[in-house]
């Protein structure tokens, strides 16, 4: 998905480009119709937050977003998978944009200005980044090396202080602080949400009539010792046994902390109870 997203934004950040060359008129009118705009929105065209994520306004704009969507998707999108990490994408995208709209309405004269830009749905994947693997070094600059998470508290500052002092009119600083507020909120209360309050929406309701799991030697070879064919396990117990101390240290320490072995239980558990 990281590379789909990435074809997606070059396919229009050409067919911009040609307009900007060749219909003046026409560049204008893609601008006033699809990117995020107070006039826009007052219009009803609520579909702006969506489309300004796939509009830059030039080519150094669009190679550094390009450049950081590349860096950081592909390491979000295998930690989480593509739907979440699509989910994750667009929705600090939107957030982002409902941001920065909030701030165009109440001070027009600073804020107001169209939003165009992947970059808010970006620092949704910096948060998740940081937040699923807080320790892991990166280059600032490919020169600084830095903790994940202190560049998290480093991009959040930044934003927080050009909004509370708006000295960069064409930098949409309050869709970059939005997008790290809806990346970390999606790590927190969906991709990081306790097991126990999963079960309902992935595995069924929680309360159902009791029934037992078979567990054979070959296939769950974390249980230790030997199992009989006949042996069987029941749900909550499998749960609370085998998959509950995973889920305690993917909320602790990100899920990219997860040996082979601790996947293989977590997807032997989606496998089993989902047979239910």
């Amino acid at each position: 998905m990281t590379v789909v997203l990435l074809a997606l934004n070059l396919v229009v950040f050409i067919i911009v480009e040609i307009h900007a060359a060749y219909d003046r008129a026409g560049l204008q009118n893609i601008f006033q119709y699809f990117a995020l705009s107070n006039d826009g929105l007052a219009h009803g065209k609520l579909w702006q937050f969506f489309t300004f994520q796939f509009l830059h306004g030039d080519r150094w704009h669009f190679l550094v977003n390009m450049l950081f969507l590349y860096l950081f998707g592909k390491s979000v999108e295998e930690s989480v998978g593509k739907k979440h990490f699509l989910l994750l994408y667009f929705g600090s995208g939107v957030v982002g944009g409902i941001v920065q709209s909030i701030l165009g309405f109440a001070f027009p004269t600073v804020f107001g200005a169209q939003v165009v830009g992947a970059s808010a749905g970006i620092f949704g994947l910096v948060a998740a980044f940081a937040m699923l693997d807080p320790n892991r070094e990166i280059l600032v600059f490919f020169v600084l090396p830095m903790r994940a998470k202190y560049f998290l508290w480093l991009a959040s500052a930044v934003a927080i202080f050009y909004v509370l002092v708006p000295a960069e009119p064409y930098i949409a600083h309050g869709a970059h602080l939005g997008g790290i507020l809806g990346g970390v909120a999606y790590v927190r209360w969906i991709i990081q949400m306790p097991f126990s309050l999963r079960i309902p929406s992935r595995f069924g309701p929680r309360r159902r009539p009791r029934q037992l799991v078979k567990v054979r030697p070959g296939a769950a070879p974390w249980l230790g010792g030997k199992q009989d064919d006949a042996e069987e396990l029941a749900p909550d117990e499998f749960i609370s046994r085998e998959v509950d101390p995973i889920l305690d240290k993917i909320s602790a320490h990100g899920i990219q902390s997860l040996t082979p072995r601790e996947k293989q239980i977590l997807e032997a558990a989606r496998t089993k109870m989902g047979k239910r």
